[in-house]
Order: C-alpha cells, then structure tokens, then sequence
C-alpha cells in the first residue's frame, strides 16, 4: 500500500512538471553553423513555439564534425525538455555510419519528437566555370581529373555524401572541402575560392535566384517549383542521387511523454501557419506530420537506409 502510495505521488509529481513545462528558457542547440538549412528551420519554428508557449526558445550554434558536436552535448543533457536540438539526416544517420568509434546511440541515446521536413540537395557552381547543365560538368570533371575542388556543409553531411555518390556513378573526380555550416561552403564559392558546392536548396536559394550560383541539379524526386528549370538527379539519369535533407527536433532520452506529445502537436501546428508554409514552399522544402512513434520509426529506417550507402562510398569520418 505504501509503495502505491510512493509511485502515486512520483507520477503524480512527474504529470505536474510536465503540465507546467515551459517554466522558463528552452535552450535549442543547432549542430550546425549559422545560416544553414538547419540554422533556419531551427529559428523558425522556435520562434514560433516561443509565441504560442509564452516562453523563449533560444538558439544555440554548437557546429562541427558533421553535426556530431552539438548533438552530443545534447544526448548527455538532462531529460527535462529545457534542452532539444535540431537533429537531421546528417547527423543521425549518415554520420554513424561514416566511423567505428561513435560517442552516441542515434536512436537509444534520444527522444525523437518531431519531423520538421527538409529541402533537397543542389549542386551548384560558379557562373565562371565553364559547364552550362550536368552533361557539360560531368565532361568537364572528366577531362581534368582531381582538378575540380567541391565545398559541402562539412565531413558526413548529406552534401558531403551527395557528391560522392555523383562522383562514383559517373566516373569522375574532385576533391572534397568540408566547411563547418552550409552557408559557408556557398559563402566560399561565391568568392570564387571554390568553384563546386553540393548543398541544401535552402542554403543556396537566393545566390542561385541573384545569378550569383548556377544550379545544375537537385536531389528531389520532382522539379522544385520555385526553380522550373533545374533539372532533378533522377531526370538526368542519377536516380541514386534522389533524397531529402531532413531535419527534426529531438532531445535527451527519456523527456516525459507528456512534453514530447505536446512539443510534437505544437511543431506540427506550427508547420501548418500559412505564413510558415509560404516560407517553406519558397525553399522547397515540404514540412513533416509524423506523431512521435511515427517519426521514431521514421528515423531508424533512415538509418539503416544511409548505412550500406555510406559504406559503399568509402567515406569517413575526418
């Protein structure tokens, strides 16, 4: 009786936490640098959390090793729902793969609560190289072998693994430069000191659109429609090249159910707003609605579809 008693009064308690969960600041770490895919979609929706819960959710960059830093702090943060992180496909799928040694369990060591959606991949150049469409820089690539140098968000990013796979399946060469954060590696071809960036849509939207970056492809499985005339992967022969660049919000494992259900229906709410879903469509990018079993199932399946595809690549971890 006394031990009903006791577990009462702890579930009791544990239901009341989480009821008056936020009761102050929500840290959200971003693994990644400012600027990038996950840097917007983090500020995004945190903003929007922050007016609808009465609370500030603030953003905290913690970039590098392919977003493997910051979303190791967060793993080892307490479960009490003050510390989430924008998790994504990079690094929750694609970067276990890419080491033996890992400091964390992609699924066990978090709470996946929601799926914000994503943009796909581009790669894009600059207007001086002297490649038009695909075909043309594929021939290029081929004629000066190891001569072209290609940026990406950094080591075991999807961009990073997009372009190797290009490189695999038409038979070509270049040399990868892993920048910490997206925005950076389209920052650096832009400056003209690299000529090749693979990359979210997101992230090089407004170079492309200023004439400033020539788009040659992207990684969806149907055109863009606020950019008709970029050919998708798939189209151009490169199926293998079809994915999402996806990212999500997680936390520490073992947040109470009750903070994850409310954080997942609010997320979703959020990604409805028609001011959210006009920013979104402008970027290409089509929002999540996964509950969060749904979205936990969601993430180990990418899992182990990124795995064999990492391997087969020969990438690593730096």
């Amino acid at each position: 009786m006394l031990v009903a008693v006791v577990m009462l009064g702890l579930f009791g308690g544990a239901q009341a936490f989480a009821q008056s969960w936020p009761a102050r600041t929500v840290r959200v770490v971003v693994p990644f640098a400012p600027g990038g895919t996950a840097d917007t979609l983090g500020r995004l929706v945190s903003q929007k959390l922050g007016e609808a819960l009465k609370e500030n959710f603030v953003i905290e960059n913690r970039g590098g090793a392919g977003g493997v830093i910051g979303s190791e702090l967060v793993a080892k943060a307490a479960p009490d729902g003050y510390t989430l992180l924008v998790s994504g496909v990079a690094s929750h799928c694609i970067a276990p793969a890419l080491s033996k040694s890992f400091p964390f369990d992609p699924v066990r060591d978090f709470t996946h609560i929601a799926l914000f959606g994503g943009p796909p991949g581009v790669l894009v150049v600059t207007p001086a190289l002297p490649a038009q469409d695909l075909k043309q820089f594929i021939a290029y690539a081929r004629k000066e072998p190891g001569k072209l140098a290609y940026g990406s968000p950094g080591n075991g990013t999807q961009g990073h693994l997009i372009a190797e796979q290009l490189k695999q399946v038409a038979a070509i060469e270049m040399t990868h430069v892993p920048y910490k954060g997206a925005s950076l590696a389209v920052a650096d071809l832009i400056a003209g000191h690299v000529p090749v960036t693979s990359t979210t849509l997101t992230t090089a939207a407004s170079q492309i659109k200023a004439g400033r970056a020539r788009a040659l492809a992207v990684s969806s499985a149907k055109r863009v429609p606020e950019f008709p005339e970029v050919p998708t992967f798939a189209e151009l022969g490169y199926p293998e090249l079809t994915a999402s660049i996806w990212f999500s919000l997680s936390g520490p494992a073992g947040i109470a159910p009750e903070i994850v259900n409310r954080l997942n229906a609010e997320v979703r709410r959020v990604l409805q707003l028609p001011d959210v879903r006009e920013r979104l469509r402008l970027e290409g990018i089509e929002p999540g609605d996964l509950d969060p079993r749904q979205f936990a199932e969601f993430v180990a399946s990418e899992l182990k579809r990124w795995g064999p595809i990492v391997r087969a690549s020969g990438a690593t971890a730096d």
